[in-house]
């Protein structure tokens, strides 16, 4: 099967994931259209990607421009992806947390852009790996994401064999999945303190200024300046005044945001602007720029 596609093609299908995300599917991205679509192409027997740009430039089909915006998202996941921002999160962030909320005793933690949920579920094995620290505590994540079909697969829990042991050890995944006749499934510990909402990053926060740690890795890299700048206005907009924002290794707040600064203690850590004493002024590979008071 032809899936060749003319310039015109892939600028039309660029245009459809930006108005839609506001993603770019920037000229070095544009390698991953045939890819991305060849299996929805089979699906819907269509020959070629000038034949489906066709079908939705002439509006015959609602649902499939759907289908392929969320077929064109990179939803690049797994378990405790690129280890180190959750062993901070274990380090540094979740144990100021118990001591902040020692009287709520209460956490709320925002994943966006979780893609197929397996961040959500790493994270509240943080907690569930301590089932005595926390408990009497109401532990809330919400995983959210742009694309109907990660949502609905991050709310079954369910995971190929292959999917489990990516990111963990045996004895991670025999604790914390059981095996099912569709895959692996987490277990009710794991599920208890997680729920799933499809939300645009460019949206109001599903709860503004109601989390206490807000997880938004690999998702702004996508972004043209303009949209860049709105969504970190969203992620300030949704922080508890002490709480912190965790983006990916090649993201920054730097440039694009006055709201937010690298917490002087942890790296790879933002906090909003306000208490000189835990926020940087500016970040660079010398820490000692770092404001302490």
């Amino acid at each position: 099967m032809s899936v060749q596609i003319s310039d015109s093609s892939s600028r039309i299908l660029a245009g459809l994931l930006e108005a839609r995300t506001g993603q770019q599917l920037t000229m070095n991205r544009r390698w991953r259209i045939e890819t991305a679509l060849s299996a929805l192409l089979r699906e819907r027997g269509i020959a070629t990607l000038d034949e489906l740009i066709t079908i939705l430039v002439m509006g015959r089909e609602p649902g499939l421009s759907q289908q392929v915006v969320e077929a064109l998202l990179n939803n690049e996941t797994y378990f405790f992806r690129d280890r180190t921002p959750f062993d901070t999160l274990a380090r540094h962030a979740i144990p100021e947390l118990a001591k902040m909320r020692h009287k709520s005793r209460r956490i709320r933690i925002w994943s966006a852009g979780c893609s197929t949920g397996q961040e959500v579920y790493s994270i509240a094995m943080l907690f569930a790996e301590e089932p005595e620290k926390w408990h009497g505590w109401t532990i809330d994540i919400l995983g959210s994401d742009v694309s109907t079909a990660c949502i609905d697969r991050a709310r079954s829990g369910v995971y190929s064999q292959f999917e489990v042991q990516r990111g963990l050890g045996i004895n991670q995944m025999i604790r914390w999945f059981e095996e099912t006749g569709d895959g692996w499934r987490a277990v009710e510990p794991l599920r208890k303190p997680v729920r799933f909402q499809v939300h645009n990053l460019l949206e109001p926060a599903p709860h503004p200024g109601g989390f206490d740690v807000v997880l938004c890795r690999n998702v702004l890299l996508y972004l043209n300046p303009e949209k860049k700048a709105l969504a970190f206005e969203r992620l300030a907009s949704s922080m508890a005044e002490d709480g912190w924002l965790m983006l990916g290794a090649g993201e920054t707040v730097i440039g694009n945001t006055n709201k937010l600064g690298a917490d002087i203690s942890a790296r790879g850590l933002y906090r909003l602007i306000g208490d000189g004493s835990r926020v940087e002024k500016r970040e660079g590979a010398d820490r000692r720029t770092a404001t302490g008071g």
